[in-house]
């Protein structure tokens, strides 16, 4: 792992925190305490950033440098405010194109998707603060720096996005298959936000109670459902087809 990717000590990671560094994941030792140490555990918990309990074996591997019981991951980009993302959305187009992503996990297929949204003119993606894949150099490079190209923002909650979305006049369309109706039959030459699942579970119940349309992807084989980067990228393009008529 490169330098770049790692923060370690516990003065040095809550600094980092404090001043809104771009932080993916914080690994602390498990069983020590102490003033520091315990303000880093509040300051990650306030900030909601994903935090895991480890032995020291794997903060040794994490840094071999002097860690104190504290390694932080950062992320090669920096996340954006929600409500600034969408200011600059609402300024640049009329018809906004969004991304939610409800608990995927998987850093490839994270990067995949990013890849077809800046393909396919997507001017946002959305993510959960907890429970979502991070963003890192095996994102980057399947990304194919696409990563670099699109905003992405992390919210506490998607039920609050989608609130905001449905209030701004943004449809939210759910690609699921617990629907009768195909995606073409959907129009999305409106504003429009598709919403996708986690690889293994799809949607969650919660959020599909909440959104506007669900749709699915009519399957002629004996396999049950596409991998979720590529679903993605049939529905963004579905958008671009209806918009380019």
């Amino acid at each position: 792992m490169k330098r770049t990717d790692v923060i370690f000590g516990l003065r040095a990671i809550i600094e980092s925190v404090e001043a809104e560094k771009p932080i993916n994941k914080v690994f602390l030792q498990k069983g020590l305490s102490g003033e520091l140490y315990k303000q880093l555990e509040s300051l990650v918990r306030k900030k909601k950033i994903p935090v895991s309990y480890v032995p020291p074996e794997k903060l040794n591997k994490l840094s071999p440098n002097n860690h104190q019981g504290a390694v932080a991951l950062i992320s090669p980009v920096a996340f954006q405010d929600f409500n600034e993302l969408m200011g600059q959305v609402f300024n640049t187009t009329k018809k906004p194109l969004l991304l939610l992503l409800d608990q995927v996990t998987d850093v490839r297929n994270f990067g995949a998707i990013i890849r077809s949204a800046e393909c396919a003119g997507v001017h946002g993606i959305i993510v959960p603060k907890t429970g979502s894949a991070p963003i890192n150099s095996d994102t980057v490079k399947t990304s194919a720096g696409a990563v670099f190209n699109i905003p992405i923002a992390k919210v506490d909650h998607l039920k609050d996005a989608i609130y905001y979305l449905q209030g701004s006049d943004i449809q939210t369309v759910a690609a699921t298959e617990k629907t009768e109706q195909t995606l073409y039959s959907v129009d999305l030459t409106k504003p429009t936000a598709i919403i996708l699942g986690a690889e293994d579970k799809g949607i969650s119940p919660a959020i599909l109670k909440l959104v506007d349309q669900k749709a699915k992807l009519p399957l002629l084989g004996n396999i049950e459902s596409l991998n979720v980067s590529v679903a993605c990228g049939v529905f963004l393009y579905e958008v671009v087809r209806q918009r380019m008529i």
